[in-house]
């Protein structure tokens, strides 16, 4: 009975999980229904007379990037097959399941047997009733086991005591596969027994799951919220939403959160600790690209085959071309890096609109008060602006100013990038920040749509490429080598910071020659980071941002990925009132933390709040001297 298996390159799964993070596929029931299978069908039983549409629903998963498939095999326990009249057929629906995803994807991904809850209503002899599950859900497990798969998900489970009896039958069934144990939580952030989140986690724990999560409910906010209430648990995260609540349309039910909508929250799902991600009721393969996509950039590399390379080959620079232009001569900025001087960066962007005018002044008014270099964002927080290779040109013609050119993966393809490079090459911009960028959905016009051809390891690369004379394929460019000198962002407060470090380390084997922190207001957590990252040997520039009131502070700690400001600076800027006193108050805390670390650091990278550019000089003020008067009265706008 037992399907044969070659030998794999796969790693074993928790080991894949602990380098993740991966993504799972999407929804099998709905989309079943979406192509045709009414709903009166028993999904189950299409395992054995129609194999071929779950084949090609697990096929489009897989050719949409997903690298676990779970089995047709939710309801295939006797309890629901019995409905149907398929009460003996437990055991043929599951080896059948098992065998059908197997034979779709091989060894290019992770086979999950899927299990879901009996069906029954809980009754007043719950004690009997548990045991009677015992049998039907050991035979489940073990079928799938002997099918092909390498893991058990149980989801969608609202009982944790059905939910700890399925386990145990299913350990009992199938003793070598990882488990996988998965709840639904109402709209109140409950379980059937009323527990919450960190309850459900830590019963999870304890009943011997291997990786815990969340899945279905009433879409990607609750399932987010959720899950980070669950991550402090420590067991790695498994979190499957709903693609929201279905809406009847023409008689149908059709579930409205699009992809776009739902891999902004799988991005942030990762960004909160989740090492698994997938969709559930009305997620189709569509949803799993997107998410496939957004997964391959946060991971850089796939953490699912064997490898003995720590960093994949499309992340280095490879051989040929010319030696490239030393790193001193490639731009006036380039030279003081290299030179280990401290330099000064404040970010300075165009207003939405037509006229640069504020902005050039701005940026002529900075530097001449000491800073040494401004850098220009590429469509921040996917707002629409002027773009900033016309505004930095603008500024190297009108006043000679030399900037960094933020360079996102966002919105333009690979030859869009390339373009864009040869003519920043062109217009004497030399000093790029390589970052990936933030997804149209978290902007201004959410119905604008990303590329992403190239995440920020891919542009490094092909920056490096083109800096020893070649093209992305190989081929000589003509005129000669470029000569910029690249950048990229890094995250201290990352809540995976070995993931963002390993992530960094990619970076850098691409051709990061500069790193430009997000803002950092605790000199414990950037001495500790600088630490990890001192095998890099790459300079450091410290990212700061003067709060304006504790508003803002609220925001960036709890919205924004990536920003921790500790609780004793929101307080600070709680007790200061709005307004004057409040700027000054986020000044000093800014202050306060840059002489700090100045000496551990190359540099400082500032950012205005709201164009308030006044700010940033009264950060600075004394810096070259090394006396700070934050105890002084700080001048305001």
């Amino acid at each position: 009975m037992t399907q044969e298996r070659v030998p794999s390159p796969l790693k074993p799964f928790l080991e894949a999980v602990a380098q993740g993070p991966l993504v799972s596929d999407g929804a099998m029931g709905s989309l079943l229904y979406e192509r045709g299978i009414f709903v009166t069908q028993n999904f189950e039983q299409l395992n054995v007379s129609r194999p071929d549409v779950v084949k090609k629903i697990h096929a489009d998963y897989l050719e949409a990037g997903a690298q676990i498939i779970q089995t047709n095999t939710f309801g295939a326990n006797s309890f629901r097959l019995e409905k149907h009249g398929l009460v003996d057929d437990v055991e043929r629906f599951n080896l059948e399941g098992a065998r059908i995803a197997r034979e779709v994807v091989g060894d290019r991904a992770y086979v999950a047997g899927s299990i879901g809850p009996s069906g029954l209503v809980p009754g007043a002899d719950r004690r009997r009733e548990l045991a009677s599950m015992h049998k039907t859900f050991v035979a489940q497990a073990a079928a799938l086991q002997a099918g092909g798969c390498d893991l058990l998900v149980l989801e969608t489970f609202r009982h944790l005591d059905e939910l700890e009896a399925v386990l145990k039958a299913s350990r009992e069934g199938a003793p070598r596969l990882p488990i996988v144990a998965t709840v639904t939580f109402d709209s109140e952030g409950t379980v059937a027994d009323g527990s919450g989140p960190e309850t459900v986690a830590a019963r999870l724990r304890d009943i011997g799951a291997d990786v815990i999560g969340v899945n279905c409910g009433d879409g990607p906010q609750l399932s987010l919220a959720m899950a980070e209430r669950m991550v402090e648990i420590g067991l790695p995260l498994y979190v499957q939403p709903n693609a929201g609540l279905p809406r009847t349309v023409d008689g149908r039910l059709l579930y409205m959160a699009t992809p776009e909508y739902f891999d902004v929250f799988a991005r942030r799902m990762i960004q909160a600790g989740a090492r698994i991600v997938g969709g559930c009721c009305g997620t189709t393969p569509e949803h799993t690209r997107w998410m496939a996509r957004s997964v391959r950039m946060l991971a850089g590399a796939s953490a699912v085959t064997e490898s003995t390379e720590r960093v994949p080959s499309s992340a280095k620079i490879t051989g040929g071309g010319v030696e490239p232009v030393p790193t001193a001569e490639r731009s006036p900025f380039a030279a003081k890096i290299a030179r280990g001087e401290f330099v000064v960066s404040v970010e300075v962007n165009p207003e939405p609109g037509t006229s640069p005018e504020g902005a050039l002044a701005a940026a002529k008014m900075l530097i001449d008060r000491g800073v040494d270099i401004v850098n220009i964002a590429d469509g921040p927080r996917a707002t629409a602006r002027m773009s900033n290779l016309a505004f930095a040109a603008l500024l190297n013609a009108r006043h000679g100013i030399e900037p960094i050119l933020h360079v996102c993966g966002r919105d333009r393809n690979m030859l869009g990038q390339m373009s864009h490079l040869l003519g920043a090459h062109a217009l004497n911009l030399r000093n790029l920040v390589v970052i990936t960028g933030d997804p149209p959905k978290v902007g201004d016009y959410p119905e604008a749509t990303a590329v992403y051809d190239l995440d920020s390891v891919g542009l490094l690369h092909m920056a490096s490429q083109m800096n020893r004379g070649l093209d992305p394929a190989g081929k000589v460019l003509r005129g000669g080598p470029t000569s910029f000198f690249c950048a990229t962002g890094f995250e201290p407060g990352a809540a995976d910071l070995d993931r963002e470090i390993a992530r960094l380390e990619l970076k850098v084997a691409a051709g990061a020659e500069l790193v430009m922190t997000q803002p950092v207001f605790q000199e414990e957590l950037l001495v500790r980071v600088l630490e990890r990252i001192a095998h890099l040997k790459v300079p450091v520039m410290l990212g700061v941002l003067p709060l304006v009131s504790f508003k803002n502070a609220e925001f960036l700690h709890n919205e924004v990925p990536g920003m921790q400001i500790p609780e004793e600076i929101r307080e600070r800027m709680r007790k200061t009132p709005a307004g004057a006193e409040a700027r000054k108050e986020g000044v000093r805390i800014a202050r306060e933390m840059l002489f700090a670390v100045r000496n551990r650091v190359q540099g400082a990278y500032l950012m205005p709040p709201l164009g308030r550019y006044e700010l940033a000089l009264e950060v600075l003020e004394g810096l070259s001297t090394g006396v700070s008067s934050v105890t002084d009265t700080v001048p305001t706008a």
